[in-house]
């Protein structure tokens, strides 16, 4: 279990009630497991932002921005770092004046980080615009999609993201860049850890809200028929190319196959659930043990899309401070 030291405690000293030490990060991921973070820091603004990179500018230790924690495995001995977790106050919407575009024209709304894209949505919907029904199939955040180009049911935020406002943590670095910025690759992008992205502008278009809402509908169904709901992080691999890590996980005989607390989900086999009150180490070694059958029966090595935190050997993504030199 990680233990604060003087640099996690000069942390929490100086943001005062906004940090908190060994704070539990299992219930802020989907897969509502793990251990606890060193230091949580809790962003409600800008304020919050600024007190916080000075905070860190002094600091050595390892920094990561949790979103709404649907693509994350925290170890069940937590992180020994920084997690960033940005409020409410970074959900805010603003959608385009409706008398201002014409049928078939683009324009621009813009989104906090963490605003849930589920919500963002359906409220895009409700509001007669078009092109993110999409998102109401992903449980992420704004921000977090930023991060990952996150998708799916034909788009993909690289397909919709015009501009992106954006801090660095741990430089001094940001302001507000063009979405190819980003080097947009599948499910990747050249954010790090230490890079907070703070709201998107959206491409939508003019549309019927009865239609739109059909559509969002529509895509409920349909996850509600193929994917399994309770604790997972969605796809904990990425498809290879030209292939299916669902289909490839069944060819290989373990879609069901329990270890421990965790198990293949028999719904779709690129689920991997978690019990309630169970062990995100049980999660993490039966991903390994998918990944070694599908590698031996099927000769494809399959690679994790879940970010995972804290554990041996484990990409998270973190960022510590002797780092900030190898940004994009």
């Amino acid at each position: 279990m990680v233990t604060p030291g003087p640099a996690h405690r000069a942390i929490a000293d100086a943001l005062g009630t906004r940090a908190t030490l060994m704070a539990p990060l299992g219930p802020l991921t989907t897969y509502g497991v793990g251990g606890p973070a060193a230091v949580l820091v809790e962003v409600e603004g800008p304020g919050d932002l600024d007190d916080l990179r000075t905070a860190l500018r002094d600091s050595d230790l390892s920094t990561l921005v949790i979103g709404r924690g649907s693509n994350l495995l925290v170890a069940d001995a937590g992180f020994d770092g920084v997690a960033v977790h940005l409020g409410a106050g970074f959900a805010s919407l603003t959608l385009p004046d409706r008398h201002a575009v014409g049928m078939g024209e683009r324009a621009l709304l813009t989104a906090g980080a963490s605003l849930a894209l589920p919500v963002l949505a359906r409220r895009v919907a409700d509001a007669g615009w078009s092109g993110l029904s999409w998102a109401v199939g992903v449980p992420g955040s704004v921000g977090g999609a930023v991060r990952m180009n996150a998708g799916g049911h034909g788009s993909d935020m690289a397909a919709c993201l015009a501009r992106y406002r954006w801090v660095d943590l741990l430089g001094d670095e940001g302001g507000t860049d063009d979405g190819a910025r980003l080097a947009y690759g599948y499910r990747r992008s050249t954010v790090t850890a230490s890079q907070v992205v703070l709201e998107a502008q959206l491409v939508v278009t003019p549309g019927s809200a009865e239609a739109e809402r059909e559509a969002v509908a529509s895509i409920v169904t349909w996850r509600r028929e193929h994917q399994p709901g309770g604790a997972n992080a969605g796809s904990v691999f990425t498809n290879p190319e030209g292939n299916s890590a669902g289909r490839l996980i069944d060819e290989a005989g373990l879609k069901g196959h329990r270890l421990g607390s965790a198990h293949v989900s028999e719904k779709h086999a690129n689920f991997i659930q978690a019990d309630k009150g169970g062990s995100a180490d049980d999660v993490r070694a039966l991903m390994e043990h998918v990944r070694g059958v599908v590698a031996a029966r099927c000769g494809v090595t399959l690679e994790a899309e879940v970010r995972l935190l804290g554990f041996d050997g484990g990409k998270t993504g973190a960022m510590g401070a002797s780092d900030s030199g190898a940004r994009s």
